[in-house]
């Protein structure tokens, strides 16, 4: 965007809001969700348009899908949400799979398929999820990266609906959603299986946020579970007193389903989303939790995969507790003592005598904890190389695995998901093999007998396959994230977070600073100074010359509170993001690297 394309008179703007021309809405896919109508930017004139750049993968961009459906609701004759549908891996920029998110889900709004990143350069997007807010006008006036801006967005929505009502440029009616047909299926979207000790199969049905339990045929359908219980489930696990534990996903809970009576209760969590700040040890319903995506029973306790804040917690059912086990909430791959280790929404757990094996979905990586609590990598190496390749750990690559299964022979199973292949790592001989291909979208697998049993989460069923003796051969493919490096120049390179407290608000300082700011990079050697750790958003920063590219790994928050001097107890709020930023270091690149929290670049 070019800030000298911004309205010359803003007399009837209240604060003197920025405002910036929107560039054109472009996307090879097409749109979504539209009733096959191809739609521009002049169609959500008189309305407040609000661009939610997503990708499917990518936890905190669910997490922002649930924060808007309560404005989407609220504002629905003024207001329109437009998903920008912006891949970070290869599987992402095919069409089918978009569609098949954005009824995963439950998507009810337009989503513009853009595989090639057209609209999220036009926009200058730099991180996965972003808002980005126009006016009835056409003009942006406001953006905010990452989770936590709804309550500043309803604001400024609000703001807009009276100020365009007063103008005479507010347009109330119907928007352009168009609902899809729904389909006829007895699973949708499965996320993972359980072999319970009846021989039946127990799966959580996802998308319509129910179990299921199935016949041995993995077909018949024996009954359904806790409609209305639950919602968007995905993990289970076995507990020893017979009951099963439930990933509840996104009520950010620990359920507990038994099998013989059907009760249901909650083990952990408050129904809210954990947040930075918050305890993160405690009696368990007590403390919130953020997207568990798995658990495992391991070493005595429930392990929880808490892909919301890029951890392993675990429950202690005996003395009614969790607590944070692994992972320090900043996203990446770093092995070493547990409370030091990164993770990347860790989605898969199995646990095989003394190691948890976790998929690490978005570093494409498997890796395991052993009994001394040290994490360690067996394949992966970072958030940004991706693919299908066999052979030597150190080489072989996978593609946002979410599932990992403990085979017989020590060896584990991993549901290679945006592969749409079923993996196999030996530890013993340091290989990684394909079992199976053309499966769709493996979210999970469990063993029955000498079968491996698959949840197929893009054909809605479970796959049977006879675990073979020898392994599939297929083409090696190697893939990196297709975001354009920025060219930055060598030398000192000024980073400015920007964050604008919303109108009525102001940074928290009651406590002490309420902001922070954590630089690293990938590798090490790009940042010859000015990493680590702060409280000041701007920074500078000295790129090594001789080290010609990488990725600037920046992670920011902010608290703001309620500006009002007579309330005692003033509303907080926390904004935070985690930027991955490719750079290429070169003669007359950039010296100032903006990266927008809330608000407006105003030096863009």
């Amino acid at each position: 965007m070019n800030a000298a394309s911004a309205a010359s008179s803003g007399s009837a703007i209240p604060h003197r809001r920025a405002r910036v021309r929107a560039p054109e809405l472009i996307g090879k896919g097409g749109w979504i969700n539209t009733g096959g109508k191809d739609l521009k930017l002049a169609d959500f004139r008189g309305r407040t348009l609000i661009l939610d750049f997503w990708t499917f993968c990518c936890i905190n961009c669910l997490h922002v899908l649930d924060e808007l459906r309560e404005l989407e609701e609220k504002h629905r004759d003024t207001l329109v949400i437009v998903g920008v549908h912006s891949p970070k891996f290869v599987h992402e920029a095919d069409h089918q799979a978009v569609v098949d998110a954005v009824e995963r889900y439950q998507v009810h709004h337009p989503v513009l398929d853009d595989p090639e990143l057209a609209t999220w350069k036009q926009y200058a997007v730099r991180a996965w999820p972003t808002l980005v807010v126009i006016d009835p006008e056409g003009y942006v006036v406001a953006q905010h990266a990452g989770e936590g801006h709804a309550h500043a967005i309803e604001r400024l929505v609000a703001e807009l609906e009276a100020e365009h009502e007063a103008k005479g440029t507010l347009r109330r009616g119907d928007g352009p959603y168009v609902p899809p047909e729904p389909a006829a299926t007895h699973l949708r979207f499965p996320g993972k299986a359980l072999l319970l000790p009846s021989g039946h199969f127990l799966v959580s049905d996802s998308t319509r946020h129910q179990l299921v339990e199935l016949a041995p045929d993995g077909e018949s359908v024996v009954r359904r579970i806790g409609e209305g219980d639950f919602k968007e489930p995905q993990g289970l696990a076995l507990l020893p007193d017979g009951r099963v534990a439930v990933a509840d996903t996104v009520h950010h809970r620990i359920r507990a389903y038994d099998p013989e009576s059907g009760a249901i209760e909650t083990l952990a969590g408050t129904g809210r989303q954990w947040w930075q700040g918050e305890p993160t040890a405690g009696p368990a319903r007590e403390v919130s939790l953020s997207s568990p995506w798995d658990v495992a029973w391991w070493g005595g306790k429930l392990w929880i995969a808490m892909a919301g804040v890029h951890q392993l917690w675990t429950y202690d059912p005996e003395a009614g507790t969790v607590q944070a086990a692994a992972g320090t909430t900043n996203e990446g791959l770093v092995d070493g003592p547990a409370a030091e280790a990164w993770f990347a929404q860790p989605s898969g757990l199995a646990a095989a005598g003394d190691r948890l094996w976790i998929a690490d979905s978005e570093t494409s990586a498997l890796r395991w904890i052993d009994a001394e609590g040290v994490v360690h990598t067996a394949v992966g190496t970072g958030l940004f190389d991706f693919g299908h390749r066999d052979g030597t750990a150190g080489q072989a690559l996978l593609q946002h695995p979410l599932g990992v299964t403990a085979l017989p022979d020590g060896s584990v199973a991993v549901s290679d998901t945006y592969n749409h292949a079923l993996r196999r790592y030996d530890p013993a001989s340091g290989e990684v093999t394909t079992l199976a291909t053309d499966l769709r979208e493996p979210s999970g697998a469990v063993l029955a007998g000498d079968d491996i049993v698959v949840v197929e989460s893009g054909r809605h069923r479970l796959t049977r396959l006879r675990l073979p003796e020898e392994a599939v051969r297929v083409e090696a493919v190697a893939h990196r994230t297709q975001r354009a490096a920025t060219e930055v120049a060598p030398g000192t390179l000024r980073l400015d977070v920007v964050f604008q407290a919303p109108p009525g608000q102001k940074l928290d300082t009651r406590y002490g600073p309420s902001t922070r700011l954590l630089v690293s990079a990938t590798p090490p050697e790009l940042l010859a100074a000015g990493d680590g750790q702060g409280t000041d958003l701007s920074r500078e920063l000295e790129l090594n010359a001789q080290v010609g590219e990488g990725v600037l790994h920046v992670s920011a928050m902010a608290a703001s509170c309620d500006d009002d001097p007579d309330n005692e107890y003033p509303a907080c709020h926390v904004h935070q993001q985690d930027w991955g930023v490719p750079v290429t270091v070169t003669e007359g690149g950039a010296g100032r690297l903006p990266l927008v929290l809330a608000g407006m670049d105003d030096q863009g």
